[in-house]
């Protein structure tokens, strides 16, 4: 289905319980990299994202950095640094490499949730493969004029998408 609206949106992704997705049969969380694990630009994983991973782990549900960037090795470092597996430059909101991502970790689309910041990639691949889609405040703004338009466009979505939060 086409759609714009995530089923949930958080401040950041260590608001996301695990235990919640656990419950919900999730076994699979795909996670955007820039503005939602991590800012733009080089960075090492927080001790809170590295504690939520652990959240997760523990809860069963295994996390997978699924990132747009172009930047050859940056997901890599990155995923390497969590100790999760990873696909760069997968294309979203195109379904392939959603599908890769799930394909290697044998989960289906009923077992996987994505988290994101952005609606027109994240949201919208998720919303597409019929995976549950979490929206994430973006980390930082600062830095590229681009991003503050493409998220006062998508105001209107995370809107709807808070509301279907409560």
């Amino acid at each position: 289905p086409f759609s714009l609206i995530p089923r949930g949106v958080y401040p950041a992704v260590t608001q996301i319980s695990p235990k919640a997705l656990a419950e919900k049969g999730v076994r699979l969380v795909l996670a955007d990299l820039d503005n939602t694990l991590v800012r733009y630009g080089p960075g090492a994983p927080a001790p809170e994202v590295l504690a939520w991973r652990e959240g997760l782990r523990t809860a069963g549900v295994e996390l997978f950095l699924l990132s747009n960037s172009r930047k050859p090795d940056r997901p890599g470092r990155y995923a390497k640094r969590l100790d999760i597996p990873y696909l760069g430059h997968a294309g979203k909101p195109g379904t392939a490499g959603f599908e890769q991502a799930m394909a290697r970790m044998g989960r289906t689309a009923g077992q996987t949730a994505m988290v994101g910041d952005q609606i027109f990639t994240d949201i919208l691949g998720a919303r597409r493969m019929g995976i549950l889609a979490l929206l994430v405040e973006p980390i930082q703004l600062a830095g590229n004029p681009g991003r503050y338009l493409r998220y006062a466009v998508e105001q209107p979505f995370r809107a709807l998408g808070k509301r279907r939060s409560r």
